[in-house]
């Protein structure tokens, strides 16, 4: 082989192997991408990406296909033959199929309240501050992706969900002051969810062990442990025992260098405590919080309201028109 020239090799991953087996048994049965997608009721660019090898095929709809291909569980076995280290991809996309169906997850941030806490004004505003800028429909799509991954709070079984939050995510204030006091009054609701644990990172910590960024670690329905590292562009995706295991024990730290979960509940009912102070002056008496109506969103919708003297207590509108 010259030297600078590709031998011609080209590697060939065991999806797009599943991939190239669904395209033959489709086309056996006299289908298209597009009546098969429609059969499976899911979108014709999901079964492209199959075939090609560019998106996994899931076990449930590799059981759906056998099916309606009648290929006698050929898919489900290959699916379930796919190599540990190729069984996972990095794909965006394919992380939030895993955080949903997650046996447990543990998230650390340090820019942002994360995604599966955000309330949807906080959200918009987070997505009206990218650059380059959002078209307007781009920026409600996104919202509205956003709350639909909010569904694995009403989930059964339920997740075990463990976030350690920096300090500053509190104090920085995003949009309106309603807004932002709407999200910390949303994540005092969301500690008192039984399988949900908030902890604060306080800023005056000696010793931090997650100066190299947010992370997220979850345990797959298969007991597979995976972490996802956020970036500029895009995510990754990590599977390899001994890199979840290094991340899995900074975790460790994090948690312990975090305050308690006592800690950190009492600093969140300050944080309110004082910025209903700034919103509402002149309110010598805070009203009781109001029991959340059937438009929250999915973690204070099953969180009974406290009593005014434990709770903070939830401002009067704006008069100027706040984001849902």
């Amino acid at each position: 082989m010259q030297p600078g020239k590709q031998s011609g090799i080209r590697r060939v991953t065991s999806w797009q192997l599943v991939g190239a087996q669904l395209r033959h048994f489709r086309k056996l049965a006299g289908l298209t991408q597009a009546a098969l997608a429609e059969q499976a009721g899911v979108g014709e660019d999901t079964i492209a990406s199959i075939e090609q090898g560019r998106r996994v095929l899931q076990l449930d709809m590799a059981i759906q296909l056998d099916e309606l291909l009648d290929t006698k569980g050929t898919l489900r076995v290959a699916v379930e033959k796919i190599p540990r280290k190729e069984r996972y991809q990095a794909l965006v996309k394919d992380f939030v199929q895993y955080e949903q169906n997650a046996v447990s997850l543990l998230w650390y941030e340090s820019q942002l309240v994360p995604g599966l806490l955000q309330t949807e004004s906080y959200a918009r505003f987070v997505f009206g501050c990218t650059y380059p800028p959002l078209e307007e429909e781009e920026i409600e799509k996104r919202v509205t992706d956003r709350l639909a991954r909010q569904k694995i709070l009403e989930r059964k079984p339920r997740p075990i969900l463990h976030f350690i939050l920096e300090e500053s995510i509190l104090h920085t204030q995003l949009g309106d002051p309603e807004v932002m006091y709407e999200q910390l009054l949303h994540l005092r609701r969301c500690m008192d969810l039984p399988f949900v644990t908030i902890q604060i990172m306080p800023r005056n910590t000696p010793r931090h062990a997650g100066l190299s960024g947010p992370l997220i670690l979850l345990e797959t329905p298969d007991h597979d442990g995976l972490a996802y590292v956020d970036g500029q562009l895009r995510g990754e995706l990590y599977d390899e025992p001994a890199d979840v295991s290094a991340l899995m024990q900074r975790y460790g730290m994090l948690r312990s260098q975090a305050l308690t979960v006592a800690e950190s509940t009492r600093l969140l009912d300050a944080l309110l405590d004082a910025l209903l102070g700034e919103t509402c002056p002149a309110q010598h008496t805070p009203p009781p919080v109001p029991q959340p109506s059937t438009g929250t969103s999915p973690a204070t919708a099953t969180v009974t309201a406290e009593p005014a003297s434990k709770s903070p207590p939830t401002p009067p509108p704006s008069t100027s028109a706040t984001p849902r």
